[in-house]
């Protein structure tokens, strides 16, 4: 009777076990899926050249140091320039020779090179690249080489707990294969205006940007692009669906956006009831650009948009990325809520200003890269003085403390910035070691960051 028990009760185990591993669809193994896509992931590697400050060896001097201490001048026939490497992942769109990657992988590279799985190497052209959701199109002249394009799937349909798979290159650690769930959808992480990352427990580190992250079909519905440094399992990738919204301007060389030219804020409930909405949603104008489209269409500041071309706006962030998907010269129909009443207006967009006709970028030795704001920008934000954050290396304090690409620095250590060279010029008096305050605005507020300034400016060399 015993025995007879104690084998009904291993049964009953197994049984559980079995029930259990259907009951959550977890694979008995990925292995499918990685056979599926690995040969459609590339390994890209870039070369830039960089250019060194350089001086004369009578500046190493010691008399001459403890006088200047580091303030050593810059002398133009004595720079050095030298070849700064750096990898990245990226998968193959067409068998044509189209390739996907990140911005940020292959900015301002002099050379790009594109290895296939089975080692092959091509040298990459640059096709057409948006800093703004860090996306970029490559081309490869495969030569009569077998490319395995990778098929794009549906990031709309991805839920939150399906499995996904991350292949890419950590630290140069080729094809690397990395297995987790889809952990939530829509983050933002100030990296721009159209942040709408998918987050991923999947194992994701420098290297991986550029990468696919693939479902259990092997269809790609991310583009692995960002990390913290100081988490685990936090892992963000550009929703697929982006990608196949912007390839059309991408594959000409150029994406050109819509523009309204309002500043907008969060909609709550108590703001809904002020306004006579019965729950919080829609898009809250704050204010309105003098001259641009929306001034010249009649919206006023207080306005709350409601629907574009009869597509329901849930939030301010639904606007921006409808908006920016249009372009230049096209008219919108917007509905939006006034005093009570819906009101219905037609609205020729303008031309959003890309970084490079907006400001000019300025670059130093320093881990922090920022560019001058135009009035626009100014306007949109409400302040009169600052600079924008264009690149920042994950790996510094800097990153670690929370600023961020598209953050602008109104202060630091309490001097106002009213440009670029203010900053570098109080940012490159500091010491390792010094802190650094910054004060900082975004569309998602004002905020004050503190850290510890590098011992040296930290390069990534595996982005």
């Amino acid at each position: 009777m015993k025995q007879t028990i104690n084998v009904l009760m291993v049964l009953v185990i197994l049984f559980a076990g079995i029930t259990a591993g259907h009951t959550f669809g977890a694979p008995d193994s990925f292995s499918d899926v990685s056979e599926q896509v690995r040969k459609g992931v590339v390994n890209i590697s870039t070369t830039k050249i960089v250019e060194r400050k350089g001086f004369s060896e009578f500046f190493n001097d010691e008399l001459f140091r403890k006088f200047f201490g580091d303030q050593i001048p810059d002398i133009p026939e004595h720079r050095k320039r030298f070849k700064s490497k750096s990898l990245g992942s990226g998968f193959v769109l067409e068998d044509s020779g189209l390739i996907v990657t990140n911005n940020h992988v292959i900015e301002d590279a002099d050379e790009i090179i594109v290895k296939l799985s089975d080692e092959k190497e091509f040298n990459a052209k640059l096709v057409g690249t948006d800093p703004l959701t860090d996306l970029a199109l490559l081309k490869i002249d495969p030569e009569g080489e077998k490319l395995y394009p990778l098929e794009l799937g549906n990031s709309d349909k991805a839920k939150v707990g399906d499995w996904v798979v991350a292949v890419g290159n950590p630290f140069g650690l080729e094809w690397t294969v990395t297995a987790g769930i889809v952990s939530a959808k829509g983050r933002v992480l100030g990296e721009g205006p159209y942040d709408n990352f998918m987050q991923t427990d999947a194992s994701i580190n420098p290297g991986n940007s550029g990468g696919p992250l693939v479902n259990l079909n092997g269809e790609v519905i991310g583009i692995n692009t960002a990390i913290i440094p100081s988490g685990q399992g936090l892992g963000f990738a550009i929703p697929v669906n982006m990608l196949k919204d912007l390839l059309p301007k991408l594959k000409e060389g150029k994406v050109e956006r819509g523009w309204l030219g309002v500043s907008l804020q969060p909609m709550d409930e108590k703001l809904a009831k002020t306004f006579g909405l019965d729950e919080p949603t829609g898009a809250l104008i704050a204010d309105v650009i003098k001259g641009d489209p929306a001034d010249k269409a009649g919206i006023k500041a207080g306005d709350i948009i409601l629907e574009v071309d009869d597509k329901k706006i849930a939030d301010q962030r639904d606007l921006v990325n409808y908006i920016g998907s249009k372009s230049p010269g096209e008219t919108v129909k917007i509905k939006l809520f006034r005093n009570g009443k819906e009101i219905t207006l037609n609205v020729k967009l303008g031309k959003r200003e890309s970084q490079e006709v907006a400001s000019k970028e300025y670059r130093s030795d320093s881990e922090i890269t920022v560019s001058e704001l135009n009035n626009a920008e100014k306007n949109a934000l409400g302040i009169e003085n600052g600079v924008k954050v264009t690149n920042i290396d994950q790996m510094s304090n800097a990153y670690e403390a929370g600023l961020r690409a598209g953050d602008v620095i109104v202060w630091i250590n309490r001097k106002q910035v009213r440009s670029a060279e203010e900053f570098y010029n109080i940012y490159t008096s500091l010491k390792p070691g010094d802190t650094v305050a910054l004060k900082v605005v975004s569309r998602q507020g004002n905020r004050f960051i503190a850290f510890d300034k590098d011992e040296q400016a930290q390069k990534n060399e595996n982005k």
